[in-house]
């Protein structure tokens, strides 16, 4: 059953079920292999049993018809879902999706995320295009879908009984051109099919098998399966003119309730005829054509002859189905008007149908997406394993060139090692040479030129006629916080920093030095560059601050022309340094330009030193901004 020709078609109705098993043939028709069918009880009152009898129904027929676990493709009853034929108005192709999802949304009595609805154009009046839509619910869908489910099958196609009846009549009939009523008398409701070439509409109405049986129970007093047995052994359909005249009195009775119980299908027929002409633009029908079981009492189609005068005749959609060598041709002749429903699900497997309806419950759907999927992932893992292979084989080859490459160059450095070793000691031998050589020059030329810009403000900031310096002495060792300690017995006569030059150095003799012998630590050279490091140069002695010695006269300021002039070089210097970490808080810093620290740097006389004397000395020794070297 596996076979993708072979289509298990399941009819799914109020009281019966029907399935068929079809092939297709060679010349494209299609062949009865098997067929079945199982009745369930159509009691208003056992509604809430339904489904489970519709589970033990199919569960019977599918191992009946041994089909095995395949998809089927059923049909619900017409009045089971909401049909709905909808005009459009002249629209381009492109649009017919979102009007369609419009009217819809308008013509449903249901949010459309909460139903399962599809559509199909069909041909309207003239050049109208018009499309039937057709719906049901999501948890209605899902209950039926279940019940077959849980025989093993599968779900193909979900379609329904009046779209399949219409496919099934098409396929049998053809396209006539007069006016045809397919009449489906079903157990809880009719479907109402009418079908004018090409076109057709269809409404379900609630008259059915039950109405009658209902009927017969209410006039008799006695229980619906009671009333049913009875409709079945001995019932007919009373006619007109004295039909029952020669009948039994209690068979006769029996044929007069149901008589008027049918009787309500044609007035519904008549109603449904005139919202078909004035509405749709549709013609009366001219022929009528009976289907479903409630088409099985005797003299049926001579009731709806008496009451629509029209020819009637069974509808048989068999009539272009090759019968298999398995199937009873006397039962599908005795209930070939009862499978149409089979026919046009057959025809929907075999790619002719019609009308193409599909109401997918959500299980099926993501099944389906999953196997639209299954080729784009299948390509897509050999896409990467292929790609994953290619990269494993690239890199092994890389990876063999790299080890290839490797060996070489640690064979080549193997063997240049020593030669590089030499190398590099002879830089770095280079590089300190370089160094010593850019400080000595580069070093000496900064220095010099730190001396004349030293002098320059000094002659700068000093430039009063009140003032005149006569000494600068370059100080070793001098320490800005020592000299802002307070003044002790102890430490009063204590040398902060050591003269460079010596004090009698205009006595010196030619060639002989004038700097004082101030001791400067050698640094050693250690470790392995040691013996390729060029040989110590003499030690150099730096001076960190001056010593400036000179005299004021008398003036309007008095001795406080040497702070003003003091202060002016404290704003304006780069040479000197003013500002020193504070020995209490070395985070702060203190300004030695300040009036309160003034007197710790600088020593000024009052009154001359002899009499005599036109000026009074002062001294003052200040940080450089840097370290200057000597020699």
């Amino acid at each position: 059953m596996a076979d993708s020709q072979t289509t298990v078609a399941l009819n799914i109705g109020s009281q019966r079920i029907g399935m068929a098993v079809f092939e297709v043939s060679k010349n494209g028709g299609l062949i009865l292999k098997d067929y079945g069918s199982e009745t369930i009880v159509a009691d208003p009152a056992m509604d809430s049993t339904r489904v489970s009898q519709t589970r033990v129904a199919v569960a019977d027929l599918a191992q009946r018809l041994k089909v095995g676990k395949v998809k089927a493709r059923y049909a619900l009853s017409g009045q089971a879902v909401l049909t709905r034929f909808v005009k459009l108005p002249p629209i381009q192709g492109d649009d017919i999706e979102q009007i369609v999802t419009f009217e819809a949304q308008q013509q449903l009595p249901f949010p459309l995320n909460e139903v399962v609805w599809d559509y199909e154009m069909i041909e309207g009046a003239a050049s109208e295009k018009e499309v039937v839509i057709v719906a049901i619910k999501n948890d209605a869908l899902d209950e039926i879908n279940g019940a077959v489910n849980d025989c093993g099958l599968g779900t193909a196609e979900v379609d329904v009984a009046p779209m399949a009846l219409y496919n099934a009549f098409r396929s049998t009939y053809g396209a006539p051109e007069e006016p045809v009523l397919l009449i489906d008398i079903g157990a809880k409701s009719s479907n109402l099919l009418y079908i004018e070439g090409k076109r057709f509409f269809t409404r379900s109405v609630n008259i059915g098998g039950s109405s009658i049986t209902a009927a017969i129970a209410k006039e008799y007093n006695i229980p619906f399966m009671e009333a049913e047995h009875q409709k079945i052994s001995n019932g007919l359909v009373a006619l007109g003119g004295g039909h029952t005249e020669q009948m039994d009195e209690a068979v006769a009775a029996l044929a007069m309730v149901i008589r008027n119980a049918l009787s309500r299908l044609p007035a519904e027929i008549s109603r449904t005829t005139n919202y078909f002409r004035s509405q749709h633009g549709g013609s009366a029908p001219r022929r009528i054509l009976l289907a479903g079981g409630g088409a099985n009492l005797p003299y049926t189609l001579e009731f709806f002859q008496e009451k629509l005068n029209l020819p009637v005749e069974y509808f048989n959609p068999v009539r272009n189905v090759a019968i298999g060598k398995g199937v009873d041709p006397a039962v599908i002749q005795r209930e070939g008007h009862l499978m149409g429903e089979l026919v046009g699900l057959g025809l929907r497997g075999s790619g002719k149908s019609e009308i193409n309806i599909d109401l997918v419950p959500v299980v099926v759907e993501q099944s389906r997406a999953a196997d639209r999927r299954k080729p784009f992932f299948i390509a897509a893992a050999a896409v990467l394993l292929a790609g994953m292979a290619a990269w494993a084989v690239s890199k092994n080859l890389a990876a063999a060139n790299a080890a290839e490459k490797q060996k070489l160059m640690e064979e080549t450095r193997d063997t240049i090692q020593p030669i590089k070793s030499r190398i590099d000691g002879l830089l770095k031998r280079e590089a300190s040479l370089r160094q010593i050589a850019s400080a000595g020059y580069a070093g000496t030329e900064t220095d010099r030129a730190f001396w004349m810009d030293l002098v320059a403000e000094l002659r700068g900031a000093f430039a009063s006629d009140s003032v005149w310096l006569t000494e600068l002495e370059p100080i070793n060792g001098f320490s800005a916080a020592k000299a802002l300690e307070p003044k002790t017995a102890a430490n009063a006569k204590a040398q902060n920093g050591r003269p460079v030059v010596k004090a009698d150095f205009f006595n010196a003799q030619y060639g002989a030095s004038s700097l004082a012998d101030i001791q400067v630590e050698q640094p050693q050279q250690q470790g392995k560059g040691a013996r390729n490091a060029p040989p110590p140069g003499p030690p150099v002695v730096t001076a960190n601050a001056i010593r400036i010695k000179g005299f004021w006269r008398e003036n309007a300021k008095a001795q406080n022309v040497v702070y003003d002039l003091l202060k002016n070089l404290r704003d304006k210097s780069s040479v000197f340094k003013f500002t020193v970490a504070d020995p209490a808080a070395p985070a702060k810093t203190i300004n030695l330009g300040e009036d309160q620290n003034l007197g710790k740097i600088l020593t000024i006389s009052a009154v001359p030193e002899k009499a005599g004397d036109l000026g009074m000395p002062f001294e003052i020794t200040l940080p450089l901004a840097r370290e200057v070297a000597i020699k």
